[in-house]
């Protein structure tokens, strides 16, 4: 067994112990292991003399404020305007560098950042838009032609993604640097920053359809099979604008053709030396499958490649291409949304949308109200608009809840708001419209508002014969 050790205190620790506890109650000497007492203390730092006097630390061992003031005159003052007790820099020193800080409360500038939204670019003079290096100084030749910077994001206080900024700040710094009238009806706004549009994510497919994707991929024409083509159709077709662009351009004179000046209705063949302005063209011949996109189309963008009010556009938002321009299969409203088809094949898209043809479009509609059956009877045998007789192909109850009513309409044809002008006909509002198939084609339940699919070689293949057309685009009877 283990025999536990008296723990009494020993003579020599004790008698140590009493004579320490005398010496602290005669206020003299130091303590074992603990601090100096206030007179030691005092003998050497002589700052601590005065312990109550302003700016007297009475421990950590630093100076008054006599001790800094010697060392740093700017500390003289603490109270004076503009004096900063520790850093050693005064105001002074920093508006002389920058001009905005002298005056923060009467500009409204912020020592710090440079944010726009904070004001403090509205202190700052009009700053150049040259290299890295030199944005953050003014241009001092030219001021009259400086440009102001375009709004830039924002952090989202509520977290989330950054707030963008609005189409009326883009408007005002354009207003500002002579881009664009106030008004925004006289030139295009320069500045727009639109992010791409996301692909949809799908599973790939097979070893053998990934083959033959390939096989398609890789296909050609023979240059022998090629026709000729209309000029204005060629040059519409290589990007360099519309076929009514082109028409324009050719009246003009501005297109030639084997040396000679070109009219109206000329053709091109592959092979020919074509010249716009004087300079060489390198036409493009359509000699493979076009490409197809599917685009979710959100509330608020417009179909259409150039807006004068500087608006979001879908082509903004669609993949770029570098040989050949998307071409949007119909349209749909600015507040409509759901199915958007883009395709580089003209004859595609002719053949989808022309009313001859009498593809069909599906579209769901919320309507404020409920229809009759007299009414839908008079919406399938047709109705007179101001444009002609319009009438529905088929129209199905849907469902809803309170006031608001779910109807799928399918029309063969697409005139200007002609769904909506149908329901105002017997006074029903539509308040939603959404596409949800043309033709052939779908609406994925997994393609969200905003993101884009494009179709496979094999299902490109699938609608090019249901459109009757080869793989250039030529019809197949040809």
């Amino acid at each position: 067994m283990k025999t536990t050790r008296s723990r009494r205190p020993q003579p020599a620790i004790a008698e140590r112990k009493a004579s320490e506890r005398s010496a602290q109650a005669a206020g003299a000497g130091k303590r074992t292991g603990g601090k100096a007492t206030a007179e030691e203390f005092s003998t050497r730092n002589p700052a601590y003399e005065k312990p109550s006097a302003a700016g007297a630390k009475p421990r950590g061992g630093k100076a008054t404020g006599e001790v800094i003031s010697a060392r740093n005159p700017a500390y003289e003052k603490p109270s004076a305007a503009g004096a900063k007790p520790r850093s050693g820099k005064t105001t002074g020193e920093v508006s002389a560098r920058n001009p905005a800080y002298g005056k923060p409360a009467v500009t409204g500038a912020k020592p710090r950042g440079r944010n726009a939204a904070s004001g403090f670019a509205e202190a700052m003079p009009v700053q150049s838009r040259g290299g890295r290096s030199g944005r953050g100084a003014p241009s001092p030749a030219a001021p009259e032609a400086r440009v102001p910077r375009a709004p830039r994001s924002r952090p989202n206080p509520q977290g989330g993604k950054a707030e963008r900024p609005t189409f009326e700040a883009y408007k005002a710094v354009a207003a500002a640097g002579g881009l664009v009238a106030a008004d925004g009806d006289s030139r295009k706004i320069k500045y727009k920053t639109v992010s791409r549009a996301r692909r949809m994510q799908l599973r790939q497919g097979s070893v053998r359809e990934l083959q033959m994707q390939k096989e398609l991929r890789e296909r050609r024409v023979a240059t022998t099979e090629i026709p000729a083509e209309r000029l204005q159709k060629a040059l519409a077709f290589t990007g360099y604008g519309s076929r009514r662009a082109m028409e324009d351009a050719i009246a003009a004179g501005k297109v030639s053709v084997n040396g000679k000046i070109a009219a109206l209705g000329s053709k091109v063949s592959l092979g020919d030396d074509v010249r716009f302005d004087g300079k060489k063209v390198v036409l493009k011949w359509p000699d493979r499958l076009p490409r197809i996109v599917m685009y979710h189309k959100q509330e608020g963008e417009l179909v259409s490649r150039d807006d004068p009010e500087g608006r979001v556009t879908v082509f903004d938002r669609l993949p770029r291409l570098k040989s050949s321009k998307w071409v949007a299969v119909g349209r749909l409203d600015y507040n409509t949304s759901g199915l958007l088809l883009f395709t580089t094949s003209g004859e595609l898209a002719n053949r989808m949308m022309h009313p001859s043809f009498e593809v069909e479009r599906e579209y769901a509609v919320r309507v404020f109200g409920e229809l009759t059956q007299e009414q839908i009877s008079t919406m399938l045998s047709g109705i007179e608009l101001e444009d002609g007789n319009a009438h529905f192909a088929r129209l199905e109850r849907r469902g809803g809840e309170g006031f608001n009513h779910w109807y799928h309409v399918v029309l063969k044809e697409g005139r200007n708001r002609e769904v909506r002008r149908m329901f105002e006909y017997f006074g029903l509002i539509v308040s939603r419209l959404i596409r949800v198939r043309f033709g052939s084609m779908t609406l994925p339940g997994r393609l969200r508002r905003g993101q884009f699919h494009e179709l496979t070689e094999l299902e490109i293949l699938g609608i090019m014969r249901w459109a009757g057309l080869k793989i250039n685009g030529r019809q197949a009877d040809e």
